[in-house]
């Protein structure tokens, strides 16, 4: 077998939530592109309006549903709706996610700032961000594998981030124990479903541009400010993910389980600054 054909996914049946926007619509399109049927999740009717149409007029077949993750009743009926419409489901990307907030100091790490101070975080701000980060995730696995495990086959991928692992000052506390569950929720997903076949990876993302937190990191500025800490000195484009996002969904990582693979651009380095 060529290496090229270990990575076809033509007719799978697919789902992504968050998948209108940012990331998740990066899944989408390398998902819909190589020949995918692929349902988008998402909070916003409008950006599913607008993606389905921009790509059902680029000859793809996708779906799109106004779902929140939050509401696993409905999560569920999704996926039930989906295997049913495309007779299968063969990969699951959980990427639904949320900003994070502000942390106790500003991203460039110069200037503390009271609100985000644990003393002074917000119940309510903590709740939402766990609800949707982690606990949506638990969600979003139990509604695949549900669907994977009477097929004995499957592929489940986690967005987490490079906050799993790595405490950052300037991202919300929440946002970091949300993502570092999720990890550690993707690892026991991985082997209790090893045994059907289902393998359960996680993405890594560190700086990309994306519409996080309203946009800033669509800012000049704010990108150049960031990139001084990455090794390679720059922020990534959502096109960069697209690449592993196909590998992990494809046959070409069939013996690859349980892994959280980072794409941060060196940030698990160190930085040099010169």
């Amino acid at each position: 077998m060529k290496a090229a054909d270990m990575y076809r996914v033509e007719g799978y049946g697919a789902i992504v939530t968050g998948g209108a926007s940012g990331i998740g619509l990066c899944f989408t399109e390398v998902l819909a592109e190589n020949g995918a049927r692929v349902t988008m999740l998402d909070v916003s009717q409008e950006r599913l309006d607008r993606e389905v149409k921009r790509l059902k007029d680029n000859g793809w077949e996708v779906r799109g549903m106004r779902v929140d993750v939050t509401d696993h009743a409905a999560l569920d009926r999704a996926f039930d709706q989906t295997a049913l419409a495309y007779g299968r489901l063969d990969v699951c990307f959980a990427n639904a996610g949320v900003d994070p907030g502000i942390g106790f100091v500003t991203v460039d790490r110069g200037k503390r700032v009271p609100e985000g101070a644990i003393e002074n975080y917000e119940d309510a701000r903590w709740n939402r961000v766990i609800e949707i980060n982690l606990n949506g995730v638990f969600a979003t696995i139990k509604a695949a594998a549900r669907h994977m495990k009477p097929r004995q086959s499957g592929r489940i991928i986690v967005t987490t981030s490079m906050a799993a692992f790595e405490i950052e000052a300037g991202i919300g506390a929440a946002y970091m124990a949300a993502k570092a569950g999720a990890a550690h929720l993707m690892r026991n997903a991985a082997l209790e479903l090893a045994r059907y076949q289902i393998t359960v990876n996680a993405i890594a993302p560190g700086w990309f541009i994306t519409n996080i937190g309203g946009g800033w990191m669509q800012k000049k500025e704010v990108q150049d400010e960031v990139a001084q800490w990455v090794p390679l000195r720059r922020v990534a484009s959502t096109e960069e993910l697209k690449g592993l996002a196909l590998y992990l969904a494809s046959p070409a990582s069939s013996y690859v389980t349980g892994s959280q693979i980072v794409i941060d651009g060196g940030c698990q380095l160190g930085n040099v600054l010169d």
